[in-house]
């Protein structure tokens, strides 16, 4: 019998979690999707794994047997999976680097072309991910090494350097009545409509709203958005404002949003990440090398 290690990976979250919420929030799906897949690996099996109730999921007698023996399972083919891709790494002389929106900023070419010269005969190839993927494929191995936005979920998994921190500013639509207003207290922008990345994005979804700094006070959603570009036309249209960094306003401009800073907020931060594996691989090293030396760079 062939079992998908997805089906496999979300099981053992929810073994661990005992929560449908928190293990979506872990392996980054909607809960209905979990639940699917967890039926369907129930299926496949022909056993029940958890005795659902209003406490939570309680793995069966079948259930946590697989549970002790998963992580076994899943860490043999973690490794076999990344010695492949190194090997095919070294072969093609690719590093691969996950970004999220504007955590590659202006100094990523610098970064990139010194790390073609530390690195003669190699390329760095930049691959985009969506606001779902907040780890930018890190987490699940797509990557060798990425450029994040801090905190996402699985960071205490993985090693992380923190570059630069930049304010966050407020994204309005240019009707807004704030959108003419040189700086904006956020405790000004509690009551307003929040345009929010999806809810499996957990911690990062909750950083971008601000969750922690409003004392208390509920979260107002307008939309839900997984791209820069959607998000940028909810706003435009209406549908809510965002907290975003002050680069958004270089990255992201476009007709009918305005960026204003905001007052009472802490401020973002981006880090380079690479998986624990990967602290003795020269070339992620010199990579990281070059992220935190010009990061360091007046």
């Amino acid at each position: 019998m062939d079992i998908d290690t997805r089906l496999l990976r979300s099981f053992l979250a929810v073994a661990e979690e005992g929560s449908l919420t928190r293990a979506a929030e872990r392996v980054f799906v909607s809960q209905p999707a979990l639940t699917k897949q967890i039926r369907q690996l129930e299926n496949q099996l022909g056993v029940r794994l958890f005795d659902r109730s209003h406490a939570g999921m309680a793995a069966t007698d079948a259930g946590r047997e697989l549970a002790r023996r998963t992580p076994r399972l899943l860490a043999a083919w973690d490794d076999a999976l990344r010695a492949a891709r190194a090997t095919g790494r070294r072969s093609a002389r690719v590093l691969r680097v996950g970004f999220v929106a504007s955590a590659a900023n202006e100094a990523t070419q610098d970064v990139v072309a010194e790390f073609a010269r530390r690195r003669p005969g190699w390329r760095a190839e930049l691959r985009q991910a969506s606001w779902t993927n907040p780890s930018a494929g890190l987490a699940d191995g797509e990557v060798d090494a990425a450029l994040l936005r801090l905190p996402f979920p699985g960071q205490d998994a993985l090693r992380v350097e923190v570059l630069f921190r930049e304010a966050r500013w407020v994204a309005l639509p240019s009707g807004h009545p704030l959108a003419g207003r040189d700086e904006i207290a956020f405790r000004e922008l509690w009551d307003e409509p929040f345009v929010a990345a999806p809810e499996q994005t957990g911690a990062w979804r909750d950083h971008w709203l601000a969750a922690d700094e409003r004392e208390g006070r509920p979260v107002r959603i307008g939309a839900v958005t997984e791209q820069p570009d959607d998000w940028l036309s909810a706003i435009a249209s209406g549908y809510g404002i965002a907290l975003a960094p002050e680069s958004a306003a270089r990255f992201y401009a476009r007709p009918g949003v305005v960026y204003r800073p905001v007052t009472g907020v802490s401020p973002t931060r981006v880090g380079v990440a690479w998986a624990p594996a990967d602290d003795r691989s020269p070339v992620v090293r010199d990579f990281v090398r070059c992220c935190l030396d010009l990061a360091r760079t007046p």
